[in-house]
């Protein structure tokens, strides 16, 4: 018996600075400002900071006005 290959999306679990701030719609440097004030969390790895994709969600999340 054959195994299924599923084509699902993989969501990185992590993206570099440039992405993270094109995923925001926002600059790099104001990102870096965010990352600065605490607001977003980054990780490093080897010599690449990585933005975790959840950290962009959470930030998105505390900035929702509520209507």
């Amino acid at each position: 018996m054959r195994a299924r290959i599923v084509d699902a999306r993989v969501e990185p679990l992590a993206v570099r600075i440039p992405q993270a701030a094109q995923m925001l719609g926002i600059g790099k440097s104001k990102l870096y400002q965010f990352i600065a004030a605490g607001e977003i969390e980054t990780v490093k790895v080897g010599r690449s900071t990585l933005v975790p994709t959840d950290s962009l969600k959470a930030f998105i999340s505390s900035r929702r006005r509520s209507t």
